[in-house]
């Protein structure tokens, strides 16, 4: 995924920095590095940054469709959505995205601080 600017917006940065990625039939672990420079910290918060609940999983969703070939499926629904701890800007995490079934992904990003998310991506039946 890359960095661009929209005609709609004016978010430039809101892709973490993949640093590596291993792909194992249907499991795929990214490792990332949270940019802090990132448009999504603009404002949340002013004084102590946090990476929003809502952007951990557009991210998920959307590394899911890339990596395990799901670029033609929509979400149909988010399951066992957890949030447990804070991202912050500079933070490396590693992704995990496990395909359960052709049309759920489980997905965690873990740290050395431990789970910060966590849930399963159900996407609507291939037909």
């Amino acid at each position: 995924m890359t960095n661009v600017m929209h005609a709609n917006n004016d978010l430039v940065k809101i892709w973490p920095e993949v640093l590596a990625v291993n792909v194992d039939n249907d499991r795929v672990e990214l490792q990332l590095h949270i940019p802090s420079d990132l448009d999504y910290f603009q404002g949340h918060f002013p004084n102590a940054p946090i990476l929003a609940g809502v952007v951990q999983l557009h991210w998920a969703v959307e590394y899911c469709k890339q990596k395990l070939s799901l670029t033609e499926l929509e979400v149909k629904n988010i399951e066992v959505l957890k949030f447990q701890v804070v991202i912050i800007p500079g933070q490396k995490l590693n992704l995990a995205l496990t395909r359960k079934t052709a049309n759920k992904v489980l997905f965690s990003y873990t740290s050395e601080k431990g789970q910060h998310a966590s849930g399963r991506i159900v996407f609507e039946d291939a037909s």
